[in-house]
Parts: C-alpha cells; sequence; structure tokens
C-alpha cells in the first residue's frame, strides 16, 4: 500500500512538473510593432490585440500547453515568455465589393532569456461563408483566430525561422 502511495505522488509531482513546464507567458494585449502600418480605425475598433492572444491561449490548451497572461513581457522576463507583435493588418475592402484582409504576426519564444525560436505568420480572409453579412472587424477576427491556432500549434514544437499559416 505504501509503495502505491508513494508512485502515485511521484506521479503527482512529474505530471505538476511536466504541467508547469508546458505554461508559457504572454502579453495581453498584444502590441502593434513599431512603424506598423494598421489603419486608426482597425486599431481602434478591432480588438485584435486581445483578440490574439486569447485564442493562442484557447487552442494552446488543446496541445496540453498552459498560456498565461502579463501586461508586459520582454527577453528577460524569467520563465517560457512568448513575445509577440502584430506587423500588420490590412483591411481593403467591404461585404459589398468583397473582403479582403490579413494580419501578420512575429514572435519570439524565450527560455530564461534564451531565445528557442521565432516565427513570421500570416493570415489571409475574404470572409468565410457569408462573408458578405459580416463586418471588417469579424473578418480580420477570423485571421487572428487562425493565427491564434497557428501560434497553438507551433508552441508545441517550436523552431527558429518558422513561418506559419498562408506563409507555409
Amino acid at each position: 500500500m505504501r509503495y502505491l502511495m508513494f508512485s502515485a505522488a511521484l506521479f503527482c509531482g512529474a505530471v505538476s512538473i511536466a504541467h508547469a513546464a508546458d505554461t508559457v507567458t504572454v502579453q495581453r494585449p498584444v502590441p502593434y510593432a513599431d512603424g506598423a502600418l494598421v489603419a486608426g480605425a482597425v486599431k481602434r475598433e478591432c480588438k485584435l490585440t486581445e483578440q490574439l492572444p486569447d485564442f493562442v491561449r484557447e487552442y494552446a490548451r488543446e496541445n496540453h500547453t498552459e498560456v498565461s497572461f502579463a501586461p508586459q513581457v520582454d527577453a528577460t522576463t524569467p520563465g517560457r515568455v512568448l513575445v509577440m507583435e502584430i506587423v500588420d493588418a490590412s483591411s481593403d475592402g467591404n461585404a459589398f465589393i468583397g473582403h479582403h484582409k490579413s494580419t501578420t504576426v512575429r514572435g519570439k519564444l524565450y527560455q530564461d532569456g534564451k531565445e528557442i525560436g521565432d516565427f513570421t505568420g500570416r493570415r489571409n480572409s475574404m470572409g468565410g461563408a457569408f462573408g458578405g453579412f459580416k463586418g471588417s472587424c469579424s473578418v480580420l477576427g477570423r485571421t487572428v483566430k487562425a493565427l491564434g491556432k497557428d501560434i497553438a500549434q507551433w508552441l508545441v514544437q517550436p523552431a527558429k525561422g518558422s513561418q506559419l499559416g498562408d506563409l507555409e
């Protein structure tokens, strides 16, 4: 009986250590890159900077990776840290003539200050089914949702120089 209790304690300890290793800290909101040419209406009206980290966390859970948020992160933040920035968010077209939206994100993953991977990801969208009934922010939201899934999958096996989404 003691052996079983000891084995169970070891297993639980191993699970919590593995779980802690899978926790990644992400800045929320994700900033726009310096010099990013993003329309003011997109910055004011669309919530891309909040949606992106939310989607990364949502999809990371499917891969058994926990994401925690911090108001500010950088390479010197202890632990496993994903530093991201929105490089571009293009909002051409509309519901009447057709949407053509895209979002580009750049990120670097650090482990205790050491860079262990980086990526650039882009997703394009024309609105999908019933795109003519969607607003610009809704269609841009589709791009960051797809990027969130791409980034969460990349976190499983991060590599340097990765290209995600429509850049693959």
